[in-house]
């Protein structure tokens, strides 16, 4: 499948890793549609863009609103071929803090945005996509977002490793299931990357965890992510897989 004249919905796509890819995809010719609860930000960017850009208010956990962002790239650009996850959250917490037990409620809601959030896109996405024609021998792709943390999680992220390794965990089956109908399924497990939660630590700290690095020693770029999104697109033998993108990181426990 080719980037040029794809159809690509962008869950998260107003900023960070999502803007990127929706600027990047834009650029090689493919329609987006720019997918955030932001509202500012991403009729910002599609104004910006123009042709070939539409934003939908959406928040990931709501049926309608994820259905009414797919409903939109079907009836401006006439198909949906590629679907990109990148919404997300993380609050970091530990299980027992000062505090006493992690609330519920919090364990709970990043399960549901990273988790459940990812399927809720991924089952309307496939719906949609099962009932077009094929071009070739394929009829989309869809590619999550995880996080290393998903394999080296650290004290604090409980929920967040636990929601991204049910991401990871749900790829080769929703793959396997979707084989037959010729849609691909893929999942990129970032490192540390130049993200909004990126930017709301202090300079020295993230210099520091740049550095921690092995190469190349430094914050991964969004459009480092963006590249590889266009590889999983391009490429048709990309299929059940998790890709980790983390200039060779492991992150120690804490």
């Amino acid at each position: 499948m080719n980037v040029n004249g794809s159809v690509a919905l962008v869950s998260g796509g107003a900023s960070g890793l999502g803007e990127a890819t929706v600027r990047h995809l834009h650029a090689g010719g493919g329609s987006v549609v720019i997918a955030d609860r932001d509202t500012a930000r991403g009729e910002a960017l599609a104004n910006e863009l123009g042709d070939r850009a539409r934003f939908a208010q959406c928040d990931v956990c709501n049926e309608a609103q994820a259905q009414a962002a797919v409903d939109l790239a079907v009836s401006a650009f006439g198909r949906l071929t590629v679907l990109v996850n990148c919404a997300g959250v993380g609050t970091p917490a530990k299980m027992l803090g000062k505090e006493g037990p992690l609330a519920l409620d919090t364990f709970n809601r990043v399960i549901q945005v990273n988790l459940v959030g990812s399927f809720n896109m991924m089952r309307l996405a496939a719906a949609q996509m099962a009932q077009q024609d094929a071009e070739g021998e394929e009829r989309g792709v869809m590619i999550n977002t995880a996080s290393i943390a998903a394999y080296d999680g650290q004290i604090g992220q409980p929920a967040y490793a636990a929601s991204k390794a049910g991401v990871v965990g749900m790829t080769l089956p929703i793959a396997r299931e979707l084989a037959r109908t010729g849609i691909r399924v893929l999942t990129i497990a970032p490192g540390l990357f130049e993200t909004p939660m990126m930017a709301a630590l202090p300079e020295e700290a993230r210099r520091s965890l740049g550095a921690s690095v092995p190469f190349p020693s430094r914050l991964g770029k969004p459009s480092e992510y963006a590249q590889l999104v266009e590889a999983m697109i391009t490429n048709p033998m990309f299929n059940g897989e998790t890709v980790r993108l983390d200039g060779a990181l492991r992150m120690a426990p804490k």
